[in-house]
């Protein structure tokens, strides 16, 4: 399942994250292969899943910012089976586990704000097996560096990118994709 990630990144390492239906149009637009929802609400996922889908783009969805699905079992149960996203992604992992029931494949978000956050990220991602990884923020090279050799995970990196050296430290670091909501990177 992870593969559609690694292949749509090896073929452009950018994602596309959105917050808004502007952002959304620029996205589906853009060059690139896959897009984070990050801001929705009940009434507009499905429509927003669709678009991207259309586009032929991955959807992923961050489920816990869904504003009126609770971000639980139930919630998650109800986004893959109503909704149909490629993918979720999500800081908590046991709504990643609640996913190996359905078709989708996920990526846990983890903040990377201390040594200590780092080792408890480390552990939960080995204890809920995600199909791939988005550290936040974008985070010095040898901590990437670090995170791809302890997880043996497709890393995203995301967070404070503004520019293009940004992209290219965080891939030379061994990130596979980096996410970012600047429209005008996507093209790089």
């Amino acid at each position: 399942m992870g593969n559609k990630i690694v292949d749509s990144l090896h073929n452009n390492p950018i994602i596309a994250a959105v917050s808004d239906e502007k952002n959304l149009n620029e996205a589906l637009g853009a060059d690139v292969e896959i897009v984070f929802i990050l801001n929705s609400s009940i009434f507009d996922l499905d429509d927003q899943i669709k678009k991207i889908q259309k586009a032929h783009k991955l959807a992923f969805v961050h489920v816990d910012l869904v504003d009126g699905i609770s971000s639980n079992k139930t919630g998650i149960r109800y986004i893959c089976e109503v909704f149909k996203p490629d993918g979720i992604i999500t800081t908590k992992s046991h709504l990643i586990s609640a996913c190996k029931h359905y078709d989708v494949m996920t990526i846990q978000r983890i903040f990377l704000l201390d040594s200590l956050s780092l080792e408890t990220g480390i552990g939960s991602i080995n204890a809920c097996n995600p199909d791939a990884v988005e550290i936040l923020p974008n985070v010095v090279p040898k901590i990437v560096n670090k995170m791809v050799k302890e997880v043996r995970k497709p890393i995203i990196t995301g967070g404070l990118i503004t520019e293009k050296e940004d992209i290219m430290n965080s891939l030379k670091a061994g990130a596979i994709g980096v996410s970012t909501s600047k429209v005008d990177i996507w093209g790089c």
